[in-house]
């Protein structure tokens, strides 16, 4: 499996305090998937930015992106995800928000977007560790699966890790 994992956050990519939650996105995808191959990406808060690292990772079998997807004017990953993405798949977005709810009210303020660009699907995490952790308990055991299906695989080809 390859995935990417972008990080958006104006203050990680000024380097005014490290990325942690790109690491938890990578960490929960290797726990899974140990064999995934992992590219990076960290920018700032701009839709150019944002939307040059969706280009730049065209391709993988999953972009993971985190941080962004609250009320906050400059939370803009979601409107960049959703123009790059050919179809949406509203499932992913309304079952994270959904079973995050049950661990945190705030959970509800996600407005996290999740749709298939070509042979990518593209997720938006939370930015905090906490949340990506557990929406990667949520999502990772789906990926190989969700792969499987985007490629006309079938269901027998994608089962879980």
């Amino acid at each position: 499996m390859r995935v990417a994992v972008i990080s958006i956050s104006d203050r990680a990519s000024r380097g005014e305090y490290p990325d942690h939650s790109g690491p938890a996105v990578e960490a929960g995808v290797l726990a899974l998937y140990p064999d995934a191959s992992i590219s990076r990406a960290l920018v700032p808060d701009e839709a150019a930015a944002i939307r040059g690292a969706l280009v730049a990772h065209d391709g993988v079998d999953f972009i993971l992106t985190t941080g962004g997807t609250g009320l906050s004017p400059r939370d803009i990953t979601p409107e960049v995800t959703m123009a790059f993405c050919d179809r949406p798949i509203p499932g992913i977005a309304e079952t994270l928000r959904a079973l995050s709810y049950r661990e945190t009210p705030t959970a509800m303020l996600s407005r996290a977007y999740a749709g298939v660009h070509g042979t990518s699907i593209v997720v938006n995490l939370p930015g905090s560790v906490k949340a990506v952790k557990f929406c990667m308990s949520v999502l990772g055991p789906v990926m190989a699966h969700a792969v499987a299906m985007l490629h006309a695989e079938g269901h027998e080809k994608g089962g879980s890790p």
